[in-house]
């Protein structure tokens, strides 16, 4: 069954997790995948960009390095990226003939649709010199969790996936930082729980921590200051960079302006025409980051919600931007239904209307979820 086929057999989310079940089938066919030099990235918002930065970085320099990440916007093709480019069909076929010859096919068929594509992805990165690897959901259980990493770096942690992660934000930090193996580099927080969460895991576990900010000099910020010029990064993707910055040092890896030439990640505040912006953030702490990134202006709002997330705090986070919001239809049963999120609106005291098409010089933000940037990207967007 070609790969394409033999993914869409598989259910892309499941109400309860096997955690035993990854690091059970890994465990037979781990001396078949000799990655070297993995760098995990663990946390709520921004692994993608941090990744992508310092993947660019890597190759930049010269270096054999494949990033995964997840999920993605509109081809599957956009989660494994070796040095420049996402890999070809062909690549991907390949390395799904050679997984299903290395796993048998009680273990093949059991793995979930993420499983599966990690290990895929190792397949393709093994001839690579560093491996920058996006945790999924979570981080201790993640499907990526199960290898041996040289540096973890994290992003910052905030609410998602509660019904997964917890209600309260220790449990949400401990989960993702029990992923941490030897050493970490932590970005700037926003809730100084997770910092006590850190401080304690330090103790318990002899685990080398260190602030993005205790490794970075003056020198390392004006560089970075330069470079968010020329990037035109939003303040939040300008973090995002920092961190991967302190994850070059770290490595001992000298690096100069010109290494951070590439765009960042697409989908993350990308302007794809003079009035439409689009950005796949889906949590409270996205919205805000957006929504500081873009204060002094409004715009039409597209967007629509999952029913697990707070949509509420959500729209109250963007209200200050939003001339007023289109609803787009997604498709998905896992979408909130469009009378409840109407009845936040309400309560908001925002105008609303259902999404059918752009109109012209009007200002818009994409905004909601990969399924709400992909819905519009492909079917909307002209």
């Amino acid at each position: 069954m070609i790969l394409k086929d033999y993914l869409n057999s598989k259910p892309l989310y499941y109400d309860e997790i096997d955690y035993t079940r990854m690091p059970r089938v890994y465990e037979k066919i781990k001396s078949s995948l000799p990655l070297k030099n993995i760098i995990h990235i663990i946390g709520t918002n921004g692994k993608g960009t941090t990744g992508r930065f310092l993947a660019n970085a890597l190759h930049a320099m010269g270096h054999s390095v494949g990033h995964y990440t997840s999920p993605h916007i509109l081809e599957f093709n956009e989660r494994v990226w070796a040095n420049g480019s996402n890999a070809t069909d062909a690549e991907l076929e390949s390395a799904h003939r050679e997984l299903q010859k290395l796993l048998p096919k009680s273990d093949a068929d059991t793995l979930s649709y993420f499983e599966y594509t990690t290990l895929l992805s190792a397949i393709i990165f093994k001839r690579c010199d560093y491996v920058v690897m996006e945790a999924g959901l979570g981080g201790e259980f993640d499907a990526t969790a199960v290898f041996s990493k040289r540096l973890t770096l994290v992003t910052p942690i905030a609410y998602d996936h509660e019904a997964f992660l917890g209600l309260e934000i220790e449990s949400i930090a401990s989960t993702k930082l029990n992923a941490i193996q030897n050493s970490a580099i932590l970005s700037s927080q926003s809730y100084n729980k997770v910092y006590q969460v850190v401080d304690r895991l330090k103790s318990e576990k002899s685990l080398n921590i260190k602030r993005a900010d205790e490794i970075l000099d003056e020198k390392d910020k004006e560089l970075i200051g330069d470079i968010s010029k020329n990037l035109s990064l939003a303040p939040y993707l300008t973090h995002n960079l920092s961190l991967s910055i302190a994850a070059l040092k770290f490595l001992n890896l000298e690096y100069k302006i010109e290494h951070f030439s590439a765009a960042p990640l697409f989908g993350r505040i990308t302007k794809i025409s003079d009035d439409i912006i689009i950005d796949v953030g889906h949590n409270a702490l996205a919205a805000q980051s957006v929504a500081d990134a873009l204060r002094g202006e409004k715009y039409i709002i597209i967007y629509n919600s999952y029913k697990d997330k707070n949509y509420q705090e959500i729209l109250r986070i963007l209200r200050p931007i939003a001339l007023h919001v289109e609803i787009i239809t997604i498709g998905d049963k896992r979408a909130e239904k469009i009378e409840n999120i109407e009845t936040v609106l309400d309560s908001l005291g925002i105008k609303y209307s259902i999404f059918n098409k752009i109109k012209p010089k009007q200002k818009y933000l994409v905004f909601g979820s990969f399924s709400v940037v992909e819905r519009f990207l492909r079917e909307c967007h002209e």
